[in-house]
């Protein structure tokens, strides 16, 4: 599961990147729980969580896809495809006070991976049925 091993990789540094911002903001805005009604602690909370709400069911399909034998350069596509839709979503959220082009490229692209994952894991799931 090489491929697969390469981009979450890749994907947990970034999701680091992510959380040290969130961490730095709290610390330097005294923010203990919550975003505390600040606007670019909001942000940075939401690109950080919706990173861990989408990314780790992408890598469980592109896994499963990569035991099932899925030719190397579709596990490519998918797996480069994610990491730049994360890329533009997290710099959208956490980087910039309001960047729709990221936000909404990142998002399509993370639901067509998403899609085109949980679709081959249904062929490949009834051609062996």
């Amino acid at each position: 599961m090489q491929i697969t091993l390469f981009y979450a990789g890749l994907l947990a540094i970034w999701f680091l990147v992510l959380s040290v911002r969130v961490i730095r903001m709290r610390g330097t805005a005294k923010i203990n729980l919550g975003d505390g009604g600040n606007e670019a602690m909001l942000r940075r909370i939401r690109g950080h969580g919706n990173f861990a709400e989408y990314v780790p069911l992408a890598l469980v399909l592109m896994a499963m896809l990569e035991l099932g034998g899925l030719q190397k350069t579709v596990l490519h596509a998918l797996g480069a495809t994610l990491l730049t839709a994360r890329l533009l979503h997290g710099i959208a959220f956490s980087f910039t006070q309001k960047w729709f082009v990221g936000r909404f490229l990142g998002t399509l692209a993370t639901f067509i991976v998403i899609a085109v994952a949980g679709g081959l894991c249904v062929w490949k799931g009834l051609a062996g049925i």
